[in-house]
């Protein structure tokens, strides 16, 4: 009499790898999502900065009867979180210039993403503006700005 023939339970090679083949495009789909989000977050930086340093120029221009035209200037004392040239986190540089019209009396405030920052390689918002009267404005890598750049980055 034979014996009937042992049947063998497991995995083979190749459900092994579809399994890890789904999760591998799983993984990798999730990781730029999340590097995505994660920019997106980090540009809070730059513009609550620029927001504190709108108040700032404001407090400033109360007591000066002028905007101030360095960073120095508007930060003596310092709006909390922010230091003269740079974000709370250190992602973005900031500077403050004068108006460039001379017949207007007024600022502009830039966040830049830092070359050190994480931020340096979020293409879509490089640079950050804000001027005396609020106008918000931003630019991507390439220096493009538009009404759609500064709403997807100021949001």
């Amino acid at each position: 009499m034979s014996e009937p023939a042992s049947k063998q339970t497991g995995f083979t090679l190749v459900e092994l790898m579809i399994t890890l083949a789904v999760i591998a495009i799983i993984s990798s789909l999730s990781v730029v999502s999340y590097r995505q989000y994660v920019r997106r977050a980090n540009r809070v930086d730059g513009t609550s900065a620029l927001l504190h340093l709108s108040a700032a120029q404001e407090r400033y221009y109360l007591q000066h009867d002028r905007y101030a035209t360095t960073g120095a200037e508007v930060a003596d004392p310092p709006p909390a979180g922010l230091g003269i040239s740079g974000t709370q986190q250190g992602l973005y540089d900031l500077t403050v210039a004068a108006a460039a019209d001379g017949a207007t009396v007024g600022y502009t405030a830039t966040a830049t993403a830092s070359a050190t920052g994480s931020q340096q390689d979020d293409d879509d918002c490089q640079v950050f503006t804000i001027d005396q009267s609020g106008q918000r404005g931003a630019s991507d890598a390439g220096g493009a700005e538009s009404a759609a750049i500064t709403t997807r980055c100021w949001r």
